[in-house]
């Protein structure tokens, strides 16, 4: 016996969102779907029973009438549908099976190989980011590119080269590009040997940077007789750059000395003259951009102090403003040294007004405050210059206050020098540096020794 179990019409509903929809509906309500490129779905076929058994009838072709099909025909199942009458959803392209040309489906792809699990963090530490690697691995060089163009650009010959890592670049600021490192300035340490004159200039150990700065060179007369300079300068710290105008200061007097012996220039005339020339170097600086860059409200001009000598086969002349110094030290030390300068200081001015004794005036606090110097702001200069003609050999002591502060009598400085002073100049002169640092190196050290007389052209030091 055959029976047929009623059915209720099933509401329509959405092919892309399942949201039900309404008679005469042409978009979905919901998500907007075109309903109008889907054919209407039939209604549902009702389950009979045959021979006893419960089945469900074949689904029906989609066919744009939704009048019921007939019992008992075994309708195929319509293509692009989900084998219920519903269109099949809609795939992104990647998201459907290739095929090759021949139509077979394409080989399954190789599965990812399983990812290892985390490490457990040590107990008590908190990861707030991804922990970096304590080294980036350089990346692989293009195989595309020869050995030449693959191998990394090494430092060209005039470009400083990193005194840390010895690989990088040092650029602009005194950094090396490859490493971070700082590097040394220049003028931290300078040495120079020129004939038998030398010069050493040190930091110190308590300053940023040097501010002193030196010119010795060898020249001769106009009758052939050997001259040696040598010129040391020391710039004023509470002023603008004071490194700046302590170089300028240097180069110009000691190029006017050189320059100005030869001619014929009396050698007391032509260190006037180089104190003047290194006057003007020193004042240009105050109109520089720089110095406006840098100037601040209790800074001054650009200044410096300047101290020189001129050696011949029998005259010493000597020259200076400021507080930097001359010694002369005799080769036979039984015979005393003596200080040739005298400073431009309020220590200097009281002792000689009589108001205090050298001991008492370089002990007060205000002993160093100069009332001499190079600089647009200087309020009167006066050049000192002396001649001697000393009646035995010996070395002249050209030196700034960083020296002599450890070694300020006469006595002291040739008791610091090594005996051999006139043979290995550049070596005491290293030995007078030192002897400032190892007394505490308070301040910028700087030390040229020139042999009285001068030695022949071509003699240097042993």
């Amino acid at each position: 016996m055959m029976s047929q179990m009623p059915q209720q019409a099933a509401v329509r509903k959405c092919p892309s969102c399942e949201e039900p929809l309404e008679s005469g509906d042409r978009y979905c309500g919901a998500c907007g779907y075109d309903l109008s490129v889907v054919p209407a779905r039939p209604e549902d076929s009702p389950t009979i029973a045959i021979n006893g058994a419960m089945a469900a009838a074949p689904e029906p072709a989609p066919e744009p009438a939704a009048e019921p099909a007939p019992d008992g025909v075994d309708w195929p199942v319509a293509r692009d549908s989900d084998g219920h009458g519903r269109p099949a959803p809609v795939h992104a392209a990647a998201e459907l099976p290739g095929t090759d040309s021949g139509g077979s489906p394409l080989p399954p792809a190789p599965p990812a190989p399983p990812e290892a699990p985390p490490e457990p963090s040590p107990a008590g530490v908190r990861f707030d980011r991804p922990s970096e690697p304590d080294e980036y691995p350089l990346q692989a060089p293009d195989p595309r590119l020869t050995a030449e163009q693959a191998a990394p650009a090494e430092p060209a010959a005039a470009e400083k080269v990193c005194v840390a890592c010895r690989a990088g670049r040092v650029d602009d600021d005194g950094y090396c590009e490859n490493c971070g490192h700082a590097q040394p300035r220049e003028r931290d340490h300078m040495e120079q040997e020129s004939g038998p004159i030398a010069a050493v200039s040190d930091r110190g150990l308590r300053h940023h940077r040097n501010e002193d700065a030196f010119s010795v060179g060898c020249t001769a007369l106009p009758d052939g007789a050997p001259a040696s300079v040598a010129i040391v300068c020391d710039g004023v710290s509470s002023a603008t750059r004071p490194d700046d105008a302590s170089l300028a200061a240097s180069r110009a007097a000691g190029e006017l000395l050189l320059t100005a012996l030869p001619r014929g220039t009396h050698p007391q005339q032509a260190m006037h003259d180089a104190i003047l020339a290194a006057s003007h170097a020193v004042n240009a600086l105050a109109d520089e951009p720089a110095t406006a860059r840098e100037q601040a409200p209790h800074q001054n001009a650009p200044a410096c102090t300047l101290v020189g000598a001129v050696v011949t086969a029998g005259l010493l002349v000597v020259g200076w403003v400021g507080d930097s110094r001359v010694y002369w030290v005799p080769a036979d030390r039984a015979t005393p040294p003596a200080r040739l300068t005298e400073d431009d200081s309020w220590a200097a001015q009281m002792v000689a007004a009589g108001l205090m004794n050298e001991a008492e005036a370089y002990a007060d606090e205000r002993a160093h405050a100069i009332t001499g110097w190079l600089g647009a702001d200087a309020y009167e200069l006066e050049p000192h210059t002396a001649s001697f003609k000393p009646d035995r050999p010996g070395v002249v002591v050209v030196c700034t206050d960083g020296l002599w502060n450890y070694a300020e009598s006469a006595e002291e400085m040739a008791e610091a020098m090594p005996l051999d002073a006139a043979a290995r100049p550049l070596h005491s002169a290293r030995v007078l540096v030192g002897h400032a640092l190892d007394g505490g190196g308070h301040d910028n050290v700087t030390v040229a020794l020139v042999p009285f007389p001068a030695p022949p052209q071509g003699a240097g030091s042993a």
